[in-house]
């Protein structure tokens, strides 16, 4: 891993063990983009800027200049508006005589060995200083004496690399950032597909591939969160690539809020591709001597696939952007009262509950919404943050210390981000959520939410919910967030202010959930939004899983987890059992598969056990057993898809130990077919030479005959079947 400069041609070449970047400074001070792929071993300039005058490309500077250079054609690293680009730009800001023109030049830069820390945000890091390499080149506009600083870190053991931006007003005027994208990638080509992870509540991050057109394509949240519409992730891959062949060139967004990322090709078949912080309804207030800083975006380049680009950031996330105890320990297996209860219980139902999972096996309890003020229902208490003395009249201590003497551990749902208008919170406080000033306050699920803006609510919230988490012995926290915002406005910001309320709440809500992390260091801490609308890198930051979707239908969760994939972790990924009829969809699905695939994530459950049959207790007995044994090789293993849902009735993935010693083969079949074709499928990621010994199946089979020739996949005779298959190197 290094980060060259060349004096002589002004180029920078950045090299991790398999990934090149490369740009230049040209001219007087713009710095345009070379190259980002497979690893250049030493640059000679082979694919050089080819400079033409184009008509209608404007020359910047034709007094100095060479009439045939024009920004507007040039591939840059961050792009400006309004002096000859006429593309997407970067950035802009307005001064305070109103207009929006920079011209942002090369001043110097600085390479460091390590990753610094982002100001307030979430961030990929390293642990030793010779893990990374960072570049961080400041760019000035000398009008203005606005300065810019664009960071490159690059990895050592990652095909990875992070960009982001900080804005500093070194002027003697204020001025206004109106958008302040984390980076910005100019590709002298157009000739890709694009991925993006839309989706909906209870559906979220279905897998969407279309060719790249002219014009902008973008994905975007307006909803003050990352969404369950949409992800904070797209990649640019090549007409033939699949999971193991063709490149990719992948992003993702580090931040939980309101964001853009758009793809535009322009008329000579050039793609830009820009990520940040959405400016629709944004803009904020720099002072003379201030700075903001953007997220961060993480870069993924494969040569290799899809499959490749997933284990990339798989591999990083799990390993250098989570964090905390919980970061390399296997997670327990859970029952949560939820779809068993909602929100009629008591103290001895819960009780009940807990005593029968633990007899199965499971290891933690958790006590899901209902537990606090005057909650029986979804239309009031949220910021009560105080136990219900009517359903749990021995108090959660005593509750918590029975369950803990199963040899059970204890957790506990929290909302701290919201506020019911029923509540003795909103009471007290009624200008302490979101809203605007004489404007009607829209309701989501009966609730508003909470203004982390303001460091009054954020003491507060951080004082509630650690006198909880003091009193009680409980060591799992589920922290959910459920509606998105509306009638965005502050009490405590000025009038110039109010655009900045929808950032300044995510930086509160990181603020509090790194005290009450921090704080907490012995509690297992999962985030959720309605399920998975807030499935993104910034949450796994503070928290190093998520509950993935709402949605518990194992065939639904099919495309969701499949999707889920393509960025994160496994052991990110939250996955239970739930009851048949299924709550969402009203589906009948066997144990096995229900089972299977929940087993393909961090087991849990959501049902009332104390109603099961002998035989679904048995099964359930035998899964949770089953799970212990294989739950490393699944939650710490390498991922690769076999099989896609969203082309097949069919779906297919395998786990592989890093040594490459032990997998675990999953293979779910939706509908039965008459009369079906027989199957095989190729398995991936097994060692050539390796032999290894399937249990299920008491045979014995070399790593390359599998892969190569494949496996005979038995017929179904019904519906919603699955298979798991366990294998290790003999």
């Amino acid at each position: 891993m290094t980060i060259l400069f060349e004096k002589n041609t002004k180029t920078f070449h950045l090299q991790s063990k398999n990934t090149s970047y490369i740009f230049r400074i040209v001219k007087n001070g713009n710095l345009a983009h070379l190259y980002w792929g497979k690893k250049v071993n030493q640059y000679n300039g082979s694919n050089e800027f080819i400079f033409a005058e184009r008509s209608f490309s404007p020359n910047p500077d034709p007094e100095n200049w060479d009439a045939r250079y024009s920004l507007d054609t040039l591939p840059q690293e961050y792009p400006a508006y309004g002096n000859s680009d006429f593309r997407n730009p970067a950035y802009q800001v307005q001064f305070e005589n109103g207009t929006t023109i920079t011209d942002l030049r090369y001043v110097s830069h600085v390479i460091n060995q390590g990753k610094p820390l982002l100001a307030d945000l979430p961030a990929t890091y390293v642990e030793s200083i010779d893990e990374a390499e960072t570049l961080e080149i400041t760019l000035v506009d000398e009008l203005t004496n606005l300065k810019v600083i664009l960071s490159y870190t690059i990895f050592n053991d990652f095909n990875a690399i992070t960009r982001s931006s900080r804005f500093v007003n070194e002027g003697n005027s204020s001025l206004k950032l109106l958008k302040p994208a984390s980076m910005s990638l100019d590709f002298q080509q157009n000739d890709f597909d694009l991925i993006t992870l839309p989706g909906a509540w209870a559906r979220e991050r279905h897998i969407e591939r279309a060719d790249l057109r002219s014009g902008v394509q973008s994905i975007e949240s307006r909803r003050g969160t990352s969404s369950h519409q949409q992800n904070p992730f797209m990649a640019l891959v090549g007409k033939g690539t699949d999971e193991n062949h063709g490149e990719v060139f992948a992003f993702n967004l580090v931040y939980s809020g309101n964001f853009l990322g758009s793809v535009e090709v322009d008329q000579f078949s050039n793609s830009r591709v820009t990520m940040g912080i959405n400016p629709f309804d944004f803009n904020w207030l720099l002072k003379a001597g201030e700075s903001f800083q953007t997220p961060e975006v993480v870069m993924v380049y494969s040569s290799d696939g899809l499959g490749a680009m997933s284990r990339t950031y798989h591999h990083l996330y799990r390993k250098r952007l989570c964090r905390g105890n919980y970061r390399d320990k296997e997670r327990p297996i859970l029952i949560n009262n939820w779809e068993a209860t909602y929100f009629d219980f008591n103290e001895e139902k819960i009780y009940e509950i807990a005593k029968k999972a633990k007899s199965l096996g499971v290891e933690l309890f958790v006590l899901d919404d209902g537990w606090f003020g005057d909650r029986n229902s979804d239309k009031g208490s949220l910021g009560d943050w105080y136990i219900d003395k009517k359903k749990i009249p021995s108090g959660l201590d005593v509750l918590a210390d029975k369950i803990n003497k199963l040899d059970m551990k204890f957790g506990l749902w929290f909302e701290p981000e919201m506020i019911s208008p029923d509540s003795d919170l909103y009471r007290e406080h009624p200008d302490w959520c979101i809203h605007v000033p004489e404007r009607n306050r829209s309701e989501g699920r009966n609730q508003l939410i909470l203004d982390f803006s303001r460091e009054d609510v954020c003491e507060e919230i951080i004082k509630r919910v650690s006198d909880i988490l003091e009193k009680n012995p409980i060591s799992y926290v589920k922290w959910d967030m459920n509606r998105h915002m509306t009638e965005t406005g502050s009490a405590s910001l000025p009038p110039e202010r109010q655009r900045e309320t929808a950032h300044r709440y995510m930086l509160g809500v990181y603020k509090v959930m790194e005290r009450i992390t921090t704080k907490f260091p012995h509690i297992l801490f999962e985030s959720c939004s309605g399920g998975g609308g807030r499935f993104d890198p910034g949450m796994l930051y503070y928290m190093p899983q998520t509950w993935t979707s709402d949605n518990t239908d194992a065939v639904e969760r099919l495309k969701i987890q499949y999707g889920t994939s393509l960025a994160y972790p496994i052991i990110s990924m939250g996955s239970h059992v739930s009851a048949v009829p299924n709550h969402q969809v009203n589906r009948m699905t066997s144990m096995d598969v229900r089972g299977h695939v929940a087993m393909s994530g961090n087991l849990g459950y959501e049902l009332d056990v104390t109603k099961l049959t002998e035989n679904e207790l048995q099964a359930m007995a035998a899964q949770i057993k089953k799970y212990k044994k294989i739950r490393s090789i699944i939650q710490f293993g390498e991922f690769y898809r076999l099989l896609s849902p969203f082309s097949s009735n069919d779906t297919s993935w395998i786990y592989v130990t890093e040594n490459k010693t032990e997998a675990v083969f999953v293979y779910i079949s939706v509908l039965a077919i008459p009369n079906a074709p027989f199957k095989k499928i190729k398995l991936n990621g097994l060692a050539s030479g390796k032999k290894y010994y399937i249990e299920e199946l008491e045979k014995s089979y070399y790593g390359d005959e599998l892969m190569n020739a494949g496996l005979n996949i038995n017929h179904s005779h019904s519906d919603f079947s699955s298979i798991l298959l366990t294998l290790k190197e003999i």
